[in-house]
């Protein structure tokens, strides 16, 4: 009696446990397991629906929460917009796969900890606002969801030249994998 209570317990803890992870990994299977759980009547009575995956579709979701990968879904515009990890700091970000390298900008670069002298500023690029100095340094690593690249070199640019960190080559090329699957884009190491 007491063992069977002790193994309830533990089944209820772990269910707490992997539910905020799987909703993290892939809000898509959490979505298809619990969003039409129950369903409202015109009469507001609640009914039980039940949700019917195939074993394929099921196995299918399952892969995507294993191992180092990640889902980015597009935002309206198509971008793809996620919350990274620079030396540990959490920065928003979005991928552009058109650009050679990481870039932040300054203030962004004092956040993350890379400290630059204004004689670092000693290159020239092209970006959509025009042309720009900037500074190559280095980050510790750089990571997004159980995705860790160590030693990410960046762009650090003027903040009036760039609003928001690009996610760059010199992140997705240290990559297995990067693509576009159903309007998102997948990340994997």
């Amino acid at each position: 009696m007491r063992l069977s209570k002790i193994i309830f317990l533990s089944s209820l803890v772990g269910v707490a446990v992997a539910l905020p992870m799987v909703h993290r990994d892939n809000p898509e299977l959490f979505s298809k397991l619990v969003s039409h759980f129950y369903k409202s009547s015109a009469t507001g009575e609640e009914s039980r629906m039940t949700v019917h995956l195939s074993r394929a579709e099921l196995e299918r979701e399952q892969e995507n929460l294993l191992g180092r990968k990640i889902r980015i879904p597009s935002d309206a515009k198509g971008h793809f917009f996620a919350e990274f990890k620079l030396n540990g700091a959490r920065i928003p970000g979005m991928v552009d796969t058109g650009a050679t390298m990481v870039a932040i900008n300054t203030s962004t670069a004092r956040k993350v900890g890379i400290r630059l002298q204004e004689s670092d500023f000693n290159a020239r690029v092209n970006t959509a606002n025009g042309m720009t100095r900037a500074a190559v340094a280095t980050l510790e690593g750089m990571a997004i969801g159980k995705i860790y690249v160590p030693d990410v070199e960046v762009l650090v640019l003027d903040d009036h030249a760039l609003d928001h960190t690009l996610v760059g080559m010199s992140f997705l090329s240290e990559l297995k994998r990067f693509q576009i699957e159903r309007g998102s884009l997948i990340l994997e190491q």
